[in-house]
């Protein structure tokens, strides 16, 4: 029988690029660690649970109906996942095209954190599909040019691609093709215009596939502010993600990041004042859209309270902090802001497409474990990806040559 034999540059590579520097028993010893065990445990659930979602259908897996076809692999693992993963174009305008050249460290980190938000988000997408093999007819077949799912499908692929290319000069890098990872760089700003111009249509016309449904949406959440409410969010929300995102690559990767271990918190307060802008920004959008909705006797109800918890906890209270923690130059409170204002996009998302969308029915939707399960899966992956790929590639090193 014959043996497969790699050319004696092929060992080399393997194990100084992908092994870390370690034999291969070395690194499967290295991934003895608690956070490694811990992904191993969550993909031994939620891998097979996501392919028996494709062999048995969707009802043997999540709590989906006529009634509710959308539940929380399109209300989390989507609209979370793309609203997150706007620190991408955020970053890249910022500097780029508007010439802030002070946060160029952090743009590759928000580049990779966006792209992989989108892929695990189309991941996610592809198992709330009733029929996923389709999922590209919006692009090719049904050219429905008057339709939003139209103008999403075509924007989020499109995206993807150049989140995809504006990541790849490190991977060729990576691979030893830096020379065409040089030329690609040159498109940098090309592929950063296009990037925004794509990012600003599809963040908002995912809040246009609510205004579809205005009889099934709570009045506290229903607004024709809706696209702009999702866009202004989005914006806040990727800027925090990038500082969350940030601060726990300083302490997780600090042998890689070079010179930015020394600025990353000025870096954070720079970021924060922008947060602060965006979230004031966002709060008195959502009070016109509330008062517009002349329903403010609503806010005596439950579902009230929770919007004020939502309007007050997640957004007054981050962009006081934001605003706070800059004045007082406490990276601190800054990161705490972020954090706070992650959840807080994650809370809204959750209640325009969950907790608002057909309040009135008798029965509600509750995920089941098993889509919990999936959920947390992906987003343990995208983790795991990150981490793979930093460990690796030059993402975080200031001084990198495609920086």
């Amino acid at each position: 029988m014959a043996t497969l034999t790699l050319p004696p540059a092929v060992k080399p590579w393997l194990r100084d690029h992908l092994l870390l520097g370690l034999t291969p028993r070395e690194y499967v010893k290295s991934l003895a660690n608690p956070w490694d065990l811990f992904a191993m445990a969550v993909f031994a659930i939620g891998i097979p649970l996501y392919i028996a979602r494709f062999v048995f259908g969707l009802g043997a897996v999540t709590n989906l109906s006529q009634t509710t076809p959308w539940g929380l692999w399109i209300g989390f693992d989507m609209l979370c996942g793309v609203a997150l993963a706007a620190g991408g174009f955020t970053l890249a305008a910022a500097v780029h095209v508007f010439g802030l050249e002070r946060y160029h460290a952090v743009v590759k980190p928000a580049v990779l954190t966006g792209f992989l938000g989108y892929f695990f988000a189309v991941l996610g997408l592809l198992a709330d599909l009733g029929q996923p093999w389709r999922v590209w007819y919006p692009l090719g077949v049904s050219w429905g040019t008057t339709s939003v799912m139209f103008e999403v499908g075509w924007c989020v692929a499109l995206y993807t691609t150049v989140l995809f290319l504006e990541f790849s000069p490190a991977l060729l890098s990576w691979l030893g093709l830096g020379k065409l990872g040089q030329r690609l760089a040159q498109l940098t700003v090309a592929l950063t215009v296009l990037g925004v111009m794509l990012s600003t249509l599809h963040q908002s016309s995912l809040g246009s596939l609510f205004l579809l449904a205005p009889g099934r949406i709570h009045p506290l959440w229903y607004s024709p502010m809706i696209p702009v409410l999702f866009f202004v969010s989005a914006i806040a929300a990727g800027l925090s993600m990038v500082i969350v995102e940030s601060s726990l690559s300083h302490r997780v990767f600090r042998d890689r990041l070079g010179r930015v271990h020394h600025d990353i918190d000025s870096l954070m307060l720079g970021l924060g004042r922008g947060a602060a802008l965006v979230l004031f920004a966002y709060f008195f959008l959502k009070l016109q859209a509330l008062v517009a909705s002349h329903r403010l006797d609503l806010l005596a109800t439950p579902l009230g309270a929770w919007y004020l918890v939502e309007l007050l906890g997640f957004v007054a209270l981050p962009c006081a902090l934001f605003a706070f923690g800059v004045r007082r130059g406490s990276a601190f409170m800054v990161r705490a802001a972020a954090a706070i204002t992650v959840v807080g996009v994650v809370v809204n998302r959750l209640n325009v497409s969950l907790v608002a969308f057909d309040y009135a029915l008798p029965v509600r939707y509750v995920p089941s474990w098993m889509e919990i399960a999936v959920s947390i899966a992906l987003v343990t992956a995208l983790i795991q990806t990150f981490r793979f790929i930093v460990n690796r590639m030059a993402i975080l090193e200031a001084d990198s040559p495609h920086s």
